[in-house]
């Protein structure tokens, strides 16, 4: 649990340089999306710079090095809730998760990571606390923030087609 705090505070701390990653092209897309889906319930930068990124890059290689960066980001969560120190079981939100996550398991990581979403959070720490396998856990976030980071690479390479085929 020390370690999960200790990973949000430096990764808040640090959330105004994200954009310098933006210079190491995938490995970049990768390292932001690590860094901010490392942190526990505080928000830090990284959709945008993927938007932008898509549009520099090859979106699908920005969309899966991001998709693995966000993945294992989101391990602080789970590692929190498996742990069994995660102060969230007693919220509205997690109580509401639970039974969703008990019946479907993976399934709903999946669904739940795949748009932006700031109850991903609770939801990976829920899946922590029930349990759900590491590895089923890891895939379904895999894909799920894959699906997401690819919707916004793929925006960001074609946003300047969209904008100038209004003005033709």
């Amino acid at each position: 649990m020390l370690v999960v705090i200790g990973i949000t505070v430096y990764v808040y701390s640090i959330r105004e340089h994200v954009e310098e990653f933006a210079q190491y092209g995938y490995f970049g897309a990768f390292l932001i999306m690590l860094i901010a889906n490392a942190t526990v319930i505080l928000p830090a930068p990284g959709v945008a710079v993927i938007f932008a990124m898509g549009g520099v890059l090859n979106p699908l290689g920005v969309a899966l090095a991001a998709g693995v960066g966000g993945a294992l980001g989101e391990m602080t969560g789970y590692l929190a809730g498996y742990s069994g120190q995660a102060a969230v079981e007693n919220t509205q939100l997690y109580n509401r998760i639970l039974p969703f996550l008990q019946k479907y398991g993976a399934w709903v990581i999946l669904v739940l990571s795949s748009f932006p979403n700031p109850f991903f959070d609770v939801a990976g720490i829920a899946a922590g606390i029930a349990k759900i396998p590491i590895w089923q856990f890891m895939l379904a976030c895999w894909v799920g923030q894959t699906i997401k980071m690819g919707l916004f690479a793929f925006a960001g390479a074609y946003s300047l087609d969209w904008i100038a085929s209004f003005y033709k």
